[in-house]
């Protein structure tokens, strides 16, 4: 019979045994350019599929094969080169097995890991009863008083903080909000939106933002965190903070100000499955209206909270909220850089002060910060659908900086 036929009666493609032809599995006669397919042939594929079933390769079988046909009538099952091929490959399976086996339970033992931290209660994380006293009232700077609290664990989930002049601000879940909090569009969860940012953003910005957090980690390391106040502008999904999260004190406090609730929502539920737990203040506000003491931060952490309020303000973000800095505070800050801009570019002309490094620097400088250490990345073209506030012709690079007073 010809290919065609052979190949629909033993269920296999015209490749498959052209590639048996080609390896001198099955030799079929060849008539006037056309290839038949006898007796032989189908013994020799039932063969192969024997085999095959046994774990051998292709090439392997094409060796028995040579050795049997080669030396047909020879008593090759009573020779030890033969023999050697079947033991050989029997011994390499009970290998694999072994392997496998070991695979399986490393990776039942890591599923079983892993439904035992999903069912776990996570504690979660409030508004500690100890730091009432940092808060302030944002209309008179007077002191707030918990009223209707839900409080566990010292840590208050739900209520309300009042001041005497009348100003009252709701805590939700453990956040503390501030005038109405900006809401996401609807139907978008935050629930995947690392693996989304990952997928939809360029490799070289990823990288970008990888080698800053290392550096930026290492600045952090220079410092005693003890009973230090730490305050994020612009948490966001929480790179940073996820990045330096267990390395941080027990008796240090950081302050997570974002101004999306859902957001805050998300990461607090991320920081709740940990098995540590660090003291995390979350505050959904604008960064003009965060409810601190004044000269009450030991260290601000900008890593984009200026960036992106630069898109629609022209004051430098920073100077905005200087009076919640101690004297000698320190400043951990990433902002982007813009080396030129498109006529189609979305910076705003009166933004772009504060898109320039010089600039930049020379507010830095202003607020009394001696910058201690700075790097500037690599230049990048491309962002993301999640970076996308430069265009095409624009090139950008970031400059992170640390510095004291």
């Amino acid at each position: 019979m010809r290919i065609g036929k052979f190949g629909e009666a033993n269920h296999l493609s015209i490749d498959t045994i052209r590639h048996y032809m080609d390896l001198g599995l099955i030799v079929p006669e060849k008539k006037g350019g056309q290839y038949y397919f006898d007796e032989r042939c189908q013994n020799d594929l039932e063969l192969i599929l024997e085999y095959k079933g046994m774990g051998f390769s292709l090439h392997e079988i094409k060796m028995i094969f040579l050795y049997i046909k080669i030396g047909k009538f020879t008593d090759y099952e009573k020779d030890p080169y033969y023999q050697s091929l079947f033991l050989e490959k029997y011994e390499k399976l009970e290998q694999e097995i072994h392997n496998l086996v070991k695979s399986k339970d490393q990776l039942k033992q890591k599923l079983e890991d892993i439904s035992a931290k999903s069912a776990n209660s996570s504690s979660m994380m409030g508004i500690d009863l100890k730091v009432l006293n940092l808060l302030k009232c944002l209309k008179c700077s007077e002191s707030l008083t918990l009223e209707d609290g839900m409080i566990s664990r010292n840590q208050i989930l739900e209520g309300q903080l009042i001041c005497d002049c009348g100003e009252k601000y709701s805590i939700d879940s453990g956040i503390l909000c501030i005038g109405k909090p900006f809401q996401s569009i609807a139907g978008i969860s935050f629930d995947n939106h690392i693996p989304e940012y990952i997928q939809e953003t360029d490799p070289a910005f990823l990288e970008n933002l990888n080698i800053g957090l290392h550096w930026a980690k290492r600045k952090l390391g220079q410092v005693d965190l003890h009973h230090k106040i730490l305050l994020e502008l612009g948490t966001g999904a929480g790179f940073f903070l996820r990045n330096i999260y267990q390395e941080l004190p027990e008796d240090c406090l950081y302050i997570a100000v974002d101004r999306n609730l859902e957001r805050q929502r998300f990461l607090k539920r991320v920081l709740e499955k940990i098995d540590i737990k660090r003291r995390v203040l979350f505050i959904c506000a604008d960064f003009l209206d965060i409810p601190i003491q004044n000269h009450s931060v030991d260290m601000i952490i900008d890593q984009s909270g200026t960036s992106n309020y630069s898109f629609s303000h022209e004051e430098f973000l920073l100077l905005q909220v200087d009076s919640l800095v101690k004297p000698d505070g320190y400043l951990l800050g990433s902002y982007f850089g813009f080396e030129n801009f498109s006529h189609k570019s979305k910076i705003e002309p009166k933004y772009r002060d504060n898109f320039s490094i010089n600039q930049i620097q020379k507010n830095i400088r202003a607020l009394k910060y001696r910058i201690l250490e700075d790097r500037t990345s690599e230049t990048m073209d491309k962002g993301g659908r999640y970076e996308d506030f430069f265009v095409q012709g624009e090139v950008i690079c970031t400059y992170t900086c640390f510095g004291k007073r």
